[in-house]
This record gives structure tokens, C-alpha cells and sequence, in this order.
């Protein structure tokens, strides 16, 4: 007598980090003072979840960073490579 096996799948398909929205985990968010930000990019750079993207402003012909806080996890590694301090950490609650 065959016993009827049942294939199980274990391999669950890949999926994309923009399906999960991280930035409720945050307990502090960063904020960027773009008067004093010298568009370097190293914040951009720096971010483990790609949160922070860098635009071209045409009026002040500039680079500005923009963070996308629904994958900001407020880690703060922007805030500490910013060579001119323009990005400040702040509670978030």
C-alpha cells in the first residue's frame, strides 16, 4: 500500500523592504536644517534602509536630502556623519 505524501513548501518567494513600512518602529526621527546642509550625500550613503534620498533643488541648484519616514528607523547613523551638523535627531513619539 503507497502512502499519499503531501509536498510541503518551505521556500517562501522573495519580497521587496518597500512592502514593509519600518518607520513606526522609531522612537527618535531626523531632521535635516537644508539652510545649513552643503549636499554631500553621505547621509544618503550611510542609511542601512535607503530612507534617505538626494534631490536636485533647480532654485538653489543644489543636491537636498529627503527622508522617506515610512522606512526611517531613526538609527541616527545619518545625523552622526554629517559633516556640518545639519541633521538633528528628535524625539518621536
Amino acid at each position: 500500500m503507497k502512502k499519499n505524501k503531501k509536498r510541503i513548501e518551505l521556500v517562501v518567494k522573495p519580497g521587496t523592504s518597500l512592502k514593509n513600512k519600518t518607520g513606526p518602529w522609531r522612537t527618535e526621527k531626523p531632521l535635516t536644517d537644508l539652510e545649513i546642509c552643503i549636499g554631500c550625500s553621505l547621509c544618503a550613503k550611510v542609511c542601512p534602509d535607503s530612507a534617505i534620498t538626494m534631490k536636485q533643488n533647480l532654485k538653489k541648484s543644489k543636491l537636498e536630502p529627503h527622508t522617506d519616514y515610512n522606512y526611517c528607523k531613526g538609527c541616527g547613523l545619518c545625523a552622526q556623519v554629517c559633516p556640518v551638523k545639519a541633521i538633528k535627531m528628535k524625539k518621536d513619539y
